[in-house]
């Protein structure tokens, strides 16, 4: 797997630029960085260093997309839809959460996927803004996807108010369980973190990334997208994170029930629309579509027949999550988004 440092860097504007730090984005053939762009590392809470990486588009730029991936997702996996945002003459700010990606992982086991508390990631994505605020065209969007997109909705309830649109897809607001009740789920959480067993499993299951199949997938159905992200993997293994960690599950269901308040939904004031998947077992479509109508002037779209990750699915699913996109944005910017 080839690192890249990113081409055509956008010129020093502060004094700040100057002392960037350069971070590598990795490729492989048929996904390799976009041109225009490159990642640099910048401190997130408590000095962890943290990836970022920046796109400029060849013509003049309408607006910036700042893209917040999902649980376990890198920048890597998310180098088409920035190219299509690209042909569309968007800057794309694209990040690695903390514990994900080539971000500090937060275990000596790099493969735990662990958090700790949800204001950890909602000051680690102000940081990001402040970071890169100066180098980034307006309007603003958020686009973050499952976990990226609660967190984004997150910090626009916690008063965030740079953002001129937000456009979630499948926020994690409410998880399965499989056959395990919410409320078993919630004690066994509980008791695992009182009693010092944050940073174990969830049930003891490792779940490797490297042993995943296409035929059992819940993620998407093209199969061709899917084996390109495990030859990102297989490429570069430090991508790679596995099952979820105790710490990681109690983050998970508090940011959903901070998230879900009827008040605290109610106050954002930021215009928000929802993409959901149709055929997601990953999380509650039915709390996303109750979340979204009582966001004021919220649009809910579900995309019916798409797995969980609608924007890596096959051309036609993914294509209605484009032209949600490029509806919304046109409301936001001048001038007609460029077709595929």
């Amino acid at each position: 797997m080839s690192a890249a440092g990113g081409t055509e860097r956008a010129p020093v504007r502060n004094r700040a630029r100057e002392f960037a730090e350069a971070a590598p984005l990795m490729g492989v053939p048929g996904a390799q960085p976009p041109p225009g762009g490159s990642a640099e590392w910048f401190r997130g809470a408590g000095g962890l260093r943290l990836r970022a990486a920046l796109w400029t588009p060849a013509g003049t730029p309408r607006g910036t997309v700042v893209v917040s991936p999902g649980r376990t997702e890198p920048i890597e996996k998310y180098y088409e839809l920035i190219g299509n945002l690209l042909a569309r003459d968007w800057c794309v700010l694209a990040h690695d959460w903390r514990g994900q990606g080539l971000s500090a992982r937060l275990l000596p086991d790099r493969m735990k996927g662990h958090a700790r508390a949800v204001e950890e990631f909602l000051d680690d994505y102000s940081r990001l803004i402040s970071a890169f605020e100066a180098r980034l065209p307006k309007p603003w969007m958020m686009l973050g996807h499952s976990m990226g997109a609660t967190l984004n909705l997150l910090s626009l309830q916690a008063g965030e108010s740079r953002f001129a649109a937000a456009l979630l897809s499948s926020p994690m607001l409410r998880i399965t369980t499989g056959k395990r009740s919410m409320w078993s789920v919630k004690l066994a959480t509980r008791w695992h973190v009182r009693n010092g067993k944050a940073g174990d499993y969830v049930l003891g299951e490792l779940d490797d990334p490297f042993a995943h199949d296409f035929e059992h997938n819940a993620l998407t159905s093209d199969e061709g997208r899917y084996d390109l992200f495990r030859q990102q993997l297989l490429a570069c293994p430090h991508l790679a994170l596995g099952g979820p960690t105790w710490g990681w599950l109690a983050f998970a269901l508090d940011a959903g029930e901070r998230a879900l308040k009827p008040r605290a939904l109610r106050r954002v004031a930021t215009p928000l629309a929802v993409v959901q998947s149709g055929d997601d077992t990953r999380v509650w479509k039915t709390t996303n579509a109750w979340a979204a109508k009582r966001i004021p002037g919220a649009h809910y779209v579900e995309v019916e027949g798409a797995r969980h990750e609608v924007i890596m699915e096959t051309d036609p699913l993914r294509g209605r999550f484009l032209a949600e996109f490029d509806r919304f944005s046109d409301e936001i910017a001048k001038g007609p988004g460029l077709p595929d």
